[in-house]
């Protein structure tokens, strides 16, 4: 159980990370440098990748530690696998949760981070500067002032209305609507791949490399949808906002629209991981047949 509780809180812990990065969207387009606010996130993102690296074989294991035990032990290990793979995907809907929290006072950190950048002109300058005495102090002071700043635009924004207005970004509500769906199930599906493929290997101990690498059959349809219905989209508006026809306050908007979609897309993930581990099950068997045939 320790050994899910850790996988659970480095799932929350990159979906955390992948959440912020619409943040970082914001932050180029306050800064006018958009290229410097990628190029820093790629920093910040090294932190999933090893999360990543290490979460995947700790969840490995699991599936095979139940594998290998006997008949009986192996049918109770499915339900409770099954109730262990949903909890990480709950962690993965509270990293969301907790980067919706967090992403405003992000964008404003992060914007000052971005400008100290420019000021030194190197990361590894730049990481010693954030990390002496002097400068995490001012960034205690910074974080405060941002605190404060933040409560007073949140007073000012509940004037004016709700961040996930889908009228906010152009006068076509059924353009946000069609996008916020999209970044659900797309995000649904990311949530899910992995986590349905290893099940499903559990399902088909004989062929569970097979089923695992299959995972990249669930990922795929994630990644065609979000690379010709949602990146293209989200990259105009933001090229827009920068050349100034678009506001600023579309693009807010559009961040807090695509976290939200995120966070539900994470909770459709639990609707969708026991369909997902069937069609890779039923993939697995299909090639299993096929390749008897030669």
């Amino acid at each position: 159980m320790d050994r899910i509780l850790l996988v659970a809180l480095l799932t929350a812990l990159i979906h955390l990370i992948d959440t912020l990065f619409y943040g970082v969207r914001l932050s180029g387009v306050k800064t006018r440098h958009l290229a410097t606010a990628y190029s820093l996130y790629q920093i910040i993102s090294l932190l999933a990748m090893v999360a990543n690296m290490i979460q995947a074989p700790l969840l490995s294991s699991v599936v095979e530690q139940g594998i290998n035990a006997g008949y009986i032990a192996y049918q109770s290990h499915l339900n409770e696998l099954q109730r262990d793979i949903r909890l990480i995907i709950l962690a993965a809907s509270g990293g969301t949760a907790a980067a919706a929290l967090l992403t405003p006072l992000f964008v404003i950190l992060f914007n000052r981070t971005i400008f100290l950048f420019n000021r030194i002109g190197s990361l590894p300058a730049l990481i010693l500067a954030l990390l002496s005495p002097v400068r995490l102090h001012k960034i205690l002071r910074e974080f405060q002032s941002a605190l404060r700043y933040l409560r007073l635009s949140c007073r000012h924004q509940s004037k004016k209305g709700h961040p996930f207005s889908f009228t906010r970004i152009n006068s076509h509500g059924n353009f946000q609507l069609r996008l916020f769906c999209t970044n659900v199930v797309v995000i649904g599906i990311w949530t899910t791949g992995v986590l349905s493929a290893l099940f499903a290997g559990a399902l088909l101990p004989s062929f569970r490399s097979t089923a695992t690498l299959l995972s990249s059959i669930v990922n795929g349809i994630a990644v065609v949808l979000a690379a010709f219905l949602i990146d293209p989209v989200t990259a105009m508006i933001t090229d827009q906002a920068i050349q100034g026809i678009r506001s600023e306050n579309e693009i807010m908007h559009l961040t807090f629209l695509l976290i939200f979609s995120r966070l539900l897309g994470t909770f459709f993930a639990q609707l969708i991981f026991l369909p997902a581990a069937c069609l890779v099950k039923y993939v697995t068997l299909m090639l299993a047949q096929i390749s008897l045939l030669y």
